[in-house]
């Protein structure tokens, strides 16, 4: 139960905030305050939640909660878990899935609510390692040296700049001298390529802390500092998955000690399983280790290793010990050519992918990933045991030269650590039998160009992000909100459970938003006499666009295949390819502005995008009045991941398409539809150029999940040429 004085704390911030911003209450923001407080008050003043219900479950308190747009849901959770946090003394992390999100929440949200509401709270924004420069890789760049090579030997494979850009690291160095940078990627003025900044971080493993020179002027580690003072740490969920990977606390504050709010939490499960899928390639892997045998030999010669024997007898074992397992990935290189597609049998849309049916690998490959699982195994080891002995001689080093030779020989061998543990990872996988009954590991590979050779792509990916969350998350955390618009499917939250592993305890709770749908909005379902996988239904769209929309139009069509968005796009006459913004021809943030520099000049506007414009992108007003869809959105067949947890459906005797396919479609199909509503004062159409909506018995499920649109099914509303009017 919530204590009397914290309710009557978030209710007084709640009606002051209100009065500050001239809003009116709303009914939905108001319970999703208090279904959340609500949730979280069993954790009460200083103590750890209950490590297990009566029925065995977690009882950490998680709370799932499906808010509509227009709710203002921000306000809401932050109302909710930060005098909360704070009366029961602990850190909340906010994760967004997007940058836009992100920003939106550290420079505007957070900032009006602690001006607003009476509340005193301090909070900041946590970006992972790779945002901040490294002064010690600065260093090195600008002084050159063997370690330098070796770096360069390294990254320069990768398509880094080689020889590095000194100009720009000169500048850089000048303004944080000055005082006017503070090694933060996002705030440096200037252009910055990749290939120019990749090789001055450094990840986890290059990182030497403490013992760093460095340390104590560090970018990262006072970003990390400011952590430890803030109530509330903004970052996104790559970083929450990296940090709990870490054993959680490494980055972000314990989870334990954390309840965190995941806005934008639909994503959650899908980056989770990317973030534990591991991938290599053949002839990557062997171009790695031939750059191991170089820095193992320049190494050897250092003055960094000391005067000692054995670390140079065990940069030589390295050295050496790359030849036989080269052997091995050129062994593995023939026996894969048989599940590779010839490359003129493929086009520009295919992808050429071979997935092993429930990810079970043919046992050749399977024996000679378990060989590459424990070579990569004793390099792994041996490399570790090389960099503890550079960690030590930055500390304990014979001179002043060792001391700082060993410093900076440490980053080139953290970097064949993190290459050589990642490619471990997989081979271990493709090695491994899952267990029998349980979800299956998807394993793939395809063949990839890299200039103008070919090599052999190896992926494996759980095909369910279940265990992973309920080991490393549910299990751990003091608590959990996860919200967003789009979080149930069909009108339940299977789907989520079964991607999320939610524990039984788990609190849903569903808010409609408050827009008027009937009187904002009609779905408009035309009468093509066609369905989708039909040739004809791409000629239907690109002669219909012209009848449907006007030469002002602000509009935004989407595809679910890219195919499809092309063959549209080039079947339109040229005055109507003028108006088309296409998704492969601009960045999504300069398309979206070029959309809307058009609108206000009085010019029409089509925006053609695929599914990364389905969700995310806010239109409001003027800027969008007609949303067209291709067809429901189904998931593309040939994802490995997709295909393989779908084979295991099968195996345990469910229906995949129901299961799984078509609450994923419902999913998506509000997403998509849900671009034209982005204010209560939004109206327009909504075009779904496809009959099973109303035709297949699956479909009208999903139709039955949309808003309460007004339908215009059938009508004959647009005078579609003869041509198309007549196909049958």
């Amino acid at each position: 139960m919530l204590p009397k004085e914290l309710k009557e704390s978030i209710q007084t911030a709640y009606k002051q905030l209100l009065e500050d911003r001239s809003l009116t209450p709303r009914s939905g923001q108001r319970r999703m305050i208090a279904e959340i407080a609500n949730s979280l008050a069993v954790l009460g003043p200083g103590e750890e939640p209950a490590a297990e219900t009566q029925d065995g479950e977690a009882g950490r308190p998680i709370c799932v909660v499906e808010a509509g747009t227009g709710t203002g849901k921000t306000l809401a959770y932050i109302l909710a878990v930060a005098p909360l946090a704070q009366a029961f003394g602990y850190k909340v992390v906010l994760s967004t899935a997007t940058i836009a999100l992100q920003e939106q929440v550290i420079y505007k949200d957070l900032p009006d609510i602690v001006h607003g509401s009476g509340l005193r709270f301090s909070f900041t924004l946590a970006k992972g390692r790779g945002r901040y420069l490294c002064l010690s890789k600065l260093d090195m760049l600008l002084g050159g040296n063997d370690s330098l090579d070796a770096i360069i030997d390294l990254f320069g494979a990768g398509g880094l700049a080689e020889p590095p850009n000194t100009v720009l690291y000169q500048q850089m160095l000048e303004e944080i001298t000055a005082g006017k940078w503070n090694g933060d990627r996002d705030e440096w003025t200037g252009a910055m390529p990749n290939a120019d900044w990749i090789p001055l971080t450094a990840d986890n493993a290059q990182c030497s802390g403490p013992r760093c020179t460095n340390f104590s002027r560090c970018f990262f580690y006072k970003a990390r500092q400011s952590m430890e003072a803030a109530d509330i740490i903004v970052t996104n969920h790559d970083l929450v998955l990296s940090d709990l990977a870490l054993g959680g606390g490494v980055i972000l504050p314990e989870p334990e000690k954390t309840i965190y709010i995941f806005d934008e939490a639909h994503h959650l499960p899908i980056k989770s399983t990317n973030h534990f899928a591991s991938f290599a390639r053949i002839r990557g892997s062997i171009a790695s280790l031939e750059q191991c045998t170089r820095v193992m030999r320049q190494l050897e010669n250092s003055a960094a290793l000391g005067s000692a024997e054995h670390p140079r007898r065990l940069c030589r074992d390295l050295a050496d010990s790359t030849a036989p397992v080269i052997e091995s990935l050129n062994e593995l290189w023939l026996l894969l050519q048989d599940f590779v597609e010839p490359a003129d049998s493929r086009d520009e849309f295919d992808r050429g992918v071979h997935c092993f049916p429930l990810g079970v690998v043919p046992a050749g490959v399977q024996q000679s990933a378990a060989v590459l699982s424990e070579q990569f195994s004793q390099l792994s080891t041996r490399l570790d045991q090389l960099n503890s002995l550079l960690k030590d001689n930055m500390e304990d080093g014979e001179s002043i030269l060792a001391r700082q030779e060993a410093e900076q020989w440490y980053a080139a061998v953290g970097s064949l650590c993190g290459r050589i543990d990642k490619a471990l990872g997989l081979w271990r996988s493709f090695a491994h039998t899952d267990p029998a009954g349980e979800a299956p590991t998807a394993r793939w590979l395809k063949p990839v160009a890299v200039g103008t050779s070919e090599d052999i792509s190896l992926s494996a990916s759980p095909v369910l992000a279940a265990r992973n969350l309920q080991e490393n998350l549910w299990e751990r955390c003091a608590g959990a909100v996860l919200t967003s618009a789009t979080l149930s499917a069909l009108g339940n939250f299977d789907l989520l459970n079964m991607r999320a592993g939610l524990p039984s305890g788990t609190r849903y709770f569903r808010i409609p938003s408050p827009f008027d749908y009937q009187q904002a909005a009609a779905l408009v379902i035309p009468k093509l006499n066609c369905l989708p996988g039909d040739p004809r239904h791409t000629e239907v769209i690109t002669l219909a666009i012209p009848q449907i929309l006007d030469r002002q139009s602000a509009a935004l069509m989407l595809f679910s295949s890219r195919r499809q968005m092309l063959d549209v796009l080039s079947g339109l006459t040229a005055e109507w390819r003028e108006l088309v913004l296409c998704q492969d021809d601009y960045q999504k943030t300069q398309l979206l502005a070029y959309h809307r520099q058009r609108i206000d000049r009085g010019e029409g506007s089509v925006i053609f995008g695929l599914a990364s414009f389905a969700e995310g992108v806010d239109l409001p007003g003027k800027y969008c009045t007609h949303v067209l869809i291709a067809k429901i959105p189904f998931a593309v067949p040939d994802d490995p991941i997709e295909a393989t947890l779908a084979d295991w459906l099968t195996s345990q005797s469910k229906n995949p398409f129901m299961t799984l396919s078509v609450p994923e479609a419902a999913l998506r199909l509000v997403q998509s539809s849900g671009r034209l509503l982005r204010s209560e004062t939004d109206t327009g159409l909504i075009t779904l150029f496809d009959e099973r909506i109303v035709s297949k018995f699956y479909g009208r499920s999903i139709l039955e999940s949309l808003p309460p649109y007004r339908r215009e099914v059938f009508r004959q509303q647009y005078d579609l040429p003869e041509a198309v009017r007549s196909m049958n």
